[in-house]
């Protein structure tokens, strides 16, 4: 565990709970969308990697750590769950290094500067983390003068959790994105911490507007958005014309790169 600044620790056990699920899910490389979707979706967005210093926000098994590594880069992985760090350590080798903090809180860790990192990432991890801007803000703590920040999640316009599905219209013979709600932020439970113990993960659903606005807050202009449909080689079973299509004109995740002003 990393101390913060005035000598106390935080932790968040959330994710311990269900690491070993989610270990067995992603592993060391991440899972078939982080490899063929969602990773190289970050590095197009990073750009130059080499000689850079780059901060995983919320790493998990740190599966962005080896890309950025053979790019030439410097990794740093921080995430609230001890478990996952530990996973991480002992998969990803001795060259990443692992911090344990609280996202929103990253300026209270003795390991940690100020204004030291080429770049901060959330791969797949902010709509995990709450509140936002407090997330935000103590990213931006981090970030240089002229760094980048990327955030990869899934399409918060299309992929709220539990209120959006596929739907198929049978005389058009379309599938087509049904959306139930949007504007309003949700807070939905995910995977159940399972039967001994109660409770389950977050997702934090926001509308669009709401990454945006916070990003400005900080001084954080975004100056590169991305849309990435799913892949089709991912999809599990025979799949129509229509399905095809819907997949690749509704997208999956969304791809965010704003700069510290």
């Amino acid at each position: 565990m990393s101390k913060r600044k005035n000598g106390a620790t935080r932790s968040s056990e959330s994710w311990d709970a269900v690491a070993d699920w989610y270990t067995g899910w992603v592993g060391a490389r991440g899972s078939e969308h982080h490899r063929k979707l969602a990773i190289p979706a970050v590095l197009d967005l990073l750009g130059t990697v080499e000689g850079h210093e780059i901060l995983d926000v919320g790493c998990g098994t740190a599966a962005l750590a080896r890309s950025v590594l053979k790019a030439g880069g410097k990794y740093t992985g921080v995430d609230a769950s001890r478990r996952l760090l530990a996973y991480a350590r002992r998969h990803q080798g001795d060259v990443p290094r692992f911090i344990h903090a609280d996202a929103t809180r990253l300026h209270e860790i003795v390991d940690l500067s100020s204004a030291t990192f080429d770049a901060v990432v959330f791969l797949l991890s902010i709509q995990d983390i709450d509140p936002l801007g407090t997330a935000l803000e103590s990213a931006a703590w981090a970030l240089r003068r002229g760094g980048r920040m990327v955030i990869l999640m899934t399409h918060p316009c299309f992929r709220i959790p539990r209120q959006s599905g596929w739907g198929w219209d049978r005389g058009r013979q379309l599938q087509f994105r049904r959306i139930d709600r949007y504007m309003t932020p949700l807070v939905v439970p995910m995977k159940s911490y399972g039967p001994h113990r109660r409770g389950a993960t977050r997702s934090h659903h926001r509308p669009l507007e709401d990454y945006v606005a916070a990003l400005a807050r900080q001084g954080l202009l975004v100056e590169a958005v991305r849309e990435i449909p799913a892949d089709d080689t991912i999809a599990r079973g025979p799949a129509t014309k229509a399905e095809r299509r819907a997949r690749r004109e509704i997208p999956l995740f969304m791809g965010l790169r704003a700069v510290k002003q």
